[in-house]
């Protein structure tokens, strides 16, 4: 089986490390980008399967980094998860119409981030 690979994109390096761990525990290879601007080009250099995505960063916000992101690389590849505080119903709507597969709350734990990834096609349910 290839090796599978998550790109965690948050502005915070505590959120990224725990981030990290939990999706490592899942079996994945793990990348971190601390903006939307960074993951742009984390991706074109080496596509990840899926990218936790945060909504709230400078430089290049959640939101832009999937409307480029889509744009670039089309409706499926990489599956985004987006991971915020974001919480109103018009966000979540916004969110999934502009490309993400899956839409997380923060805080977040790993069997938040299992279940979701399990949704989004990422994970079997049996892992």
């Amino acid at each position: 089986m290839q090796n599978r690979s998550c790109l965690v994109v948050d502005d915070s390096p505590v959120v990224r490390r725990a981030a990290r761990r939990i999706v490592e525990g899942l079996g994945f290879t793990v990348r971190e980008a601390k903006d939307g601007a960074e993951a742009l080009v984390s991706c074109r250099t080496e596509m990840p399967e899926a990218v936790l995505l945060d909504w709230n960063m400078p430089v290049m916000d959640g939101l832009e980094f999937l409307k480029h992101c889509r744009a670039e690389h089309g409706p499926s590849q990489p599956i985004i998860v987006l991971c915020t505080t974001e919480a109103s119903i018009d966000r979540i709507v916004e969110a999934l119409a502009a490309g993400a597969q899956e839409y997380i709350m923060k805080p977040f734990d790993a069997g938040i981030l299992h279940d979701k990834f399990v949704q989004a096609g990422l994970l079997s349910d049996a892992a």
